[in-house]
């Protein structure tokens, strides 16, 4: 049996799930999210908490049974706490602007990147200005966004410079001088 899978999802005060015919709905103080989730798959709503089984012990069943634990798990998570991903800008003259849903990135190109994304928000660290916070309710379309933030300038082994994720550990490189 899957150790992820037999574990039952309990659901936070102010969450209510709905599920038919494996679509799941979430809905939380933060928002609403909706998935369709695999048909093979039995979700059952039972005392405040989502229980999960699979029809039999195939190779596929038992590898979809806790990812489909885990999908409605994160979609509960979301819509009561949400998530967020921090990057941070490292490198002279590097540096971004954040309103609600868009972001302006000055990256040293010969002109600034504009990225806009329905469904999460950028905002700036208030302490340190080179800390960009991609937060949301949906933790897979965060994700796929920090990613994409990254991707414009991924940080170099030299000096580091480039976009970063908070603890992520750069591993750095010698220049020539200290190669010869």
């Amino acid at each position: 049996m899957s150790r992820i899978g037999k574990e039952p999802i309990s659901i936070t005060s102010g969450v209510t799930v709905e599920v038919k015919d494996n679509f799941a709905v979430v809905k939380g103080p933060k928002g609403e999210l909706q998935k369709q989730l695999h048909p093979s798959m039995t979700i059952e709503v039972k005392d405040d908490q989502i229980i999960v089984t699979r029809p039999d012990e195939s190779k596929e069943s038992r590898s979809l049974h806790g990812l489909t634990r885990t999908l409605i798990a994160n979609m509960v998570e979301g819509v009561s706490k949400g998530f967020e991903k921090k990057l941070e800008i490292v490198g002279v003259g590097y540096r971004a602007n954040a309103a609600k849903n868009k972001i302006t990135l000055t990256l040293g190109y010969s002109h600034p990147i504009e990225h806009v994304a329905e469904g999460v928000e950028f905002a700036m660290d208030e302490q340190n200005k080179n800390v960009i916070i991609v937060s949301g309710i949906d933790k897979q379309l965060v994700g796929e966004v920090a990613a994409k933030i990254r991707s414009y300038r991924k940080p170099e082994p030299y000096k580091g410079k480039g976009i970063k994720y908070i603890n992520e550990h750069i591993i750095r490189k010698s220049g020539k001088a200290a190669g010869a």
